[in-house]
């Protein structure tokens, strides 16, 4: 887990989220809490707990957004889930535990990819050895003559080493032309490990919860590996061998294991749509099995132990991070004892029209820097003036006002809409320079002024 100071976390998140300081302040100080504790002597590390955290505010100010970004940066195990797809014990639907299992499965991703990355360049050079032996053609081991080991006839043996030479020779010289990449379009037959082995699906008696099992890691000390022949040309053999041998270089006990205690340690779980399980008074029909979801939850937030296919994992210290409009019901909803496990609450802000036009000019990934992206792939120059921006965001921030408030997420519903007949034509305009200007998105958008009545607000 990466080490960054909570001011450092705040300006990361500030590329690409505008505004809810104080959303960014309390994951930044729960992630900074996570270093510290591993700071810790061993015998008081387990005591401290994480604080979870539970965002309130209206979709599309950033609250997933907040927790992707902040997984991403720390290098942690993450998974988003939704609370609405599980259900009580004895409903047909997920169980709660899924998503300790789905976190390990990430971890273990993580983990292997990093491995990989490491063993690289040795798994090229085997690689390598390997598919000049596919070019070549596998030789034979030629049995001795026994007379020639026992009269130690010389012209046998100086032909044997004639041959060694003359093959490493032409070892060299098509290593040199696989490097040149003069054999790319040549097609070699190989040999490769078949991994399309059967599935087994089995239930577990927690609900439904399917647990694919692989029959050859079963079997993987009875059964050999089952091998194939493929023809293929020689950039993708490269690419094939290379992935082969990596995967060969690698140990699978001790990613899992690592998996394990990094999933323990650092990872994050988001609960989104929390509030859409919360009941509101004591009344019959889907509210019990809400409740049920609830109570079912509450354990892994405790801290329990749930069986996965890598083995025990502890929910002690995972970090939780829950989230909700909560427009309907209220965090008070929520049994107290959930509650409880949040000791964090944030409250996000509704966004204003300088918050619109800030998410236009400001983050990385702003969607009019992915506009002019998307069109220089056609030839085409886009460029913006800040009155078409203001007015971008003030449609956006009016339409918002008039109908759902969907927050930052109605910007794509406006500038979709504005780029429709531009991105429509754009193949035949190639080599020229747009530039977006006020009078043109009031023409590109005056259907949807129309329809929402906020015509009257722009001028």
């Amino acid at each position: 887990m990466k080490n960054y100071t909570p001011k450092e976390i705040v300006e990361e998140l500030d590329k690409y989220i505008v505004g809810q300081k104080e959303a960014k302040k309390s994951v930044a100080v729960a992630l900074r809490n996570r270093y510290r504790r591993n700071l810790l002597p061993d015998d008081f590390k387990e005591e401290v707990t994480p604080k979870n955290i539970i965002m309130v505010g209206p979709t599309g100010v950033g609250k997933t957004e907040i927790a992707r970004r902040i997984a991403k940066l720390v290098e942690a195990p993450f998974v988003k889930v939704e609370a609405t797809k599980f259900t009580e014990v004895g409903y047909v639907g997920r169980d709660v535990d899924s998503m300790v299992r789905d976190l390990v499965e990430a971890a273990v991703r993580m983990v292997k990819e990093e491995k990989l990355k490491k063993v690289t360049e040795k798994a090229k050079k085997i690689a390598e050895d390997r598919l000049i032996d596919y070019i070549i053609g596998k030789r034979k081991k030629q049995t001795k003559n026994p007379f020639e080991v026992l009269f130690n006839y010389p012209s046998a043996e100086k032909s044997e080493e004639t041959e060694e030479e003359s093959m490493q020779y032409k070892r060299e010289e098509i290593r040199q032309k696989l490097r040149n990449g003069e054999l790319d379009n040549y097609v070699v037959e190989i040999e490769v490990t078949d991994t399309s082995t059967p599935m087994l699906e089995m239930y577990t008696n927690l609900g439904s919860e399917e647990m694919n099992i692989n029959l050859q890691d079963i079997f993987a000390d009875i059964l050999p590996k089952k091998k194939k022949i493929k023809k293929v040309p020689v950039y993708e053999a490269k690419r094939i061998l290379e992935s082969e041998e990596a995967q060969n270089l690698i140990d699978m006990d001790e990613v899992i294991e690592e998996a394990i205690k990094r999933a323990e340690n650092d990872g994050i779980i988001f609960i989104d749509e929390i509030d859409k399980i919360a009941s509101s008074g004591y009344t019959a029909g889907p509210d019990v099995s809400r409740e049920g979801v609830q109570r079912d939850i509450l354990p892994i937030i405790e801290g329990c132990t749930v069986m996965t296919k890598y083995g025990p994992v502890k929910t002690d210290h995972i970090l939780f991070i829950a989230a909700g409009a909560f427009n309907v019901a209220k965090v008070s909803d929520l049994i107290p004892e959930l509650q409880g496990r949040f000791p964090v609450r944030v409250n996000l802000k509704p966004l204003t029209k300088e918050d619109f036009i800030r998410i236009l000019k400001e983050p990385k990934n702003a969607l009019t820097k992915q506009y002019q992206e998307l069109l220089r792939t056609e030839g085409i120059e886009v460029k913006y003036t800040d009155e078409a921006i203001e007015a971008i965001a003030e449609v956006a921030y009016l339409i918002n006002q008039q109908s759902e408030d969907i927050g930052a997420r109605r910007l794509h519903t406006v500038m979709e809409k504005l780029f429709e007949e531009l991105s429509f034509n754009a193949p035949e305009l190639g080599g020229q320079q747009i530039v977006i200007t006020e009078e043109y998105v009031k023409e590109q958008l005056k259907d949807s002024l129309n329809k929402y009545e906020v015509s009257k607000y722009i001028l």
